[in-house]
C-alpha cells in the first residue's frame, strides 16, 4: 500500500544543512567552491538597475520632438545630478530662457526624437548576499550564487514572522512551560537569540524590540497578541517580509504550548553560541518553516548519517496543520487503506490520530506532518 508522507517539523541535534544563496538577478559570485565561509561573509553581489523617470522636454519647452537634440544641454550616457539643466530653451536675444531640470540624480538613458521625451535613469542599487550559515561552499551557481554547507542543530518551527537574522543563544527561562514576560528581557538580551518557553506576550515582544534582541524562539503565542504586535491580521500563506525588529519562531502552535522538551533542550545546550534563524514560514505549496540554525564546530559532513524520509506509520508523532486543530500534537494510532469521503466531498486517505488528552480524531493525511526526532 503506497503511504502519503508530509515532510515534517526537523528537531535534530546533528544533521547536515545546506541553504543556496541566489542573487535576484545575474551578477558575481565572489567565493569558490570549498571556500570557509562565516554566515556574515557576503558570497555574491550584483547590482539592481535604478527607477526610470521620463521628462517630456519637448511639451515643456514647446517645440517638436523631433527638435529636441538642439535644445538638450545633456547626451545619452551623460551623468546628472538631481536639479541640474538637462535642455534649455534660446530665448529672445539670449534672455528669458526657459530650463528644464532633472528631476532625479542619474544617467541620461536616451532622448527620443519621435516623442521628444528624457528617460533618465537612478543610479543602480547595490545587493549583497551573504552566506546566511556558517560553513562551506559546496556549489557555485555561475553568476547567480552558491550552496552554503554546514553540520548543525536544525530546529524548525510551526509559524513565524521576520527575516533571516544571526544572534547568540541565550535561555531567558528555566522550563518550556514557562511564560516570557517583560520582566525577563533587559539590556542582556541585546544582539541575543532568545530561547522562551510556552508563551510570549505582545508586550515581552515589543519589550524584546526595545532592546535589541534579535530573535525569540518560544512554544506558542496567542493569535491577539500577534495582532496587536503586528498591528495587523496577519495571513498564513507567506510571511517574512514583516519589518518589526525581531524575527519570532513558534514551535508548538498558537496559544500557551509548551516547547517539546527535545526542542528546548537542544536551543538551550548551546547557550553562547551563534545561531541563523529565519522565521519565514509558507504552510501551502512549497512548505517553507521557521529555523534555527545552530552550526556545529568540527563535526564534518561525512561523521553525520542522514535518515531517508519513509512514509508514514502507527506510532508516528505528528502536528495537524490545518484547522480546526491547526497545532495539535498527536500519534498515528490507525491508518485505514480505503478512501474516505471528508466534508469537502473528496475521496482521500485518511489517518486516525491519538492527540494528547487522549481524544481520537480522524483526518486527511495530508493535514499532518511528522515531527522528525
Amino acid at each position: 500500500m503506497a503511504h502519503a508522507y508530509t515532510p515534517g517539523l526537523k528537531v535534530t541535534e546533528k544533521t547536515i544543512v545546506r541553504k543556496e544563496r541566489k542573487l535576484p538577478i545575474k551578477g558575481e559570485v565572489l567565493v569558490k567552491v570549498g571556500d570557509e565561509v562565516d554566515a556574515d561573509t557576503i558570497v555574491a553581489k550584483t547590482e539592481l538597475p535604478g527607477d526610470v523617470h521620463t521628462v517630456n522636454v519637448a511639451g515643456k519647452l514647446g517645440i517638436m520632438p523631433d527638435e529636441i537634440r538642439q535644445f538638450m544641454l545633456k547626451k545619452e550616457g551623460d551623468p546628472v545630478e538631481k536639479d541640474e539643466p538637462i535642455a534649455e530653451s534660446k530665448g529672445f536675444f539670449g534672455l528669458f530662457k526657459t530650463q528644464i531640470k532633472s528631476p532625479v540624480k542619474g544617467t541620461v538613458e536616451s532622448v527620443s526624437e519621435v516623442t521628444g521625451q528624457v528617460i533618465l535613469r537612478e543610479p543602480p542599487l547595490p545587493v549583497q548576499i551573504d552566506a546566511y550559515i556558517k560553513g562551506k561552499i559546496a556549489e557555485v551557481i555561475e553568476n547567480e550564487g552558491v550552496v552554503v554547507e554546514t553540520t548543525a542543530t536544525f530546529v524548525q518551527g510551526i509559524f513565524g514572522i521576520g527575516g533571516e537574522a544571526k544572534g547568540e543563544i541565550k535561555k531567558i527561562v528555566d522550563k518550556p512551560s514557562d511564560v516570557v514576560t517583560p520582566d525577563i528581557i533587559d539590556e542582556s538580551c541585546r544582539g541575543k537569540v532568545l530561547i522562551g518557553g510556552s508563551f510570549v506576550t505582545a508586550d515581552a515582544l515589543n519589550k524584546a524590540v526595545s532592546v535589541g534582541a534579535k530573535g525569540l524562539v518560544v512554544g506558542g503565542i496567542d493569535d491577539k497578541d500577534l495582532k496587536d504586535f503586528l498591528g495587523y491580521e496577519i495571513g498564513v500563506a507567506i510571511t517574512g517580509n514583516e519589518q518589526k525588529g525581531i524575527t519570532l519562531i513558534i514551535t508548538e502552535g498558537f496559544g500557551r504550548l509548551n516547547m517539546s522538551e527535545k526542542a528546548f533542550k537542544l536551543l538551550t545546550m548551546h547557550e553562547g553560541k551563534r545561531a541563523s534563524i529565519n522565521g519565514a514560514t509558507q504552510i501551502r505549496a512549497g512548505v517553507m518553516r521557521p529555523e534555527v540554525v545552530i552550526p556545529l564546530e568540527g563535526v564534518r559532513a561525512e561523521e553525520v548519517e542522514e535518515k531517508e524520509a519513509k512514509g508514514l506509520e502507527v506510532g508516528d508523532l505528528v502536528r495537524i496543520i490545518r484547522e480546526p486543530y491547526f497545532g495539535f500534537i498527536g500519534k498515528v494510532s490507525a491508518l485505514p487503506p480505503e478512501l474516505q469521503v471528508i466534508e469537502t466531498e473528496s475521496r482521500v486517505r485518511v489517518l486516525e490520530v491519538t492527540l494528547e488528552d487522549g481524544r481520537k480524531i480522524v483526518l486527511p493525511r495530508a493535514n499532518v506532518e511528522i515531527i522528525e526526532e
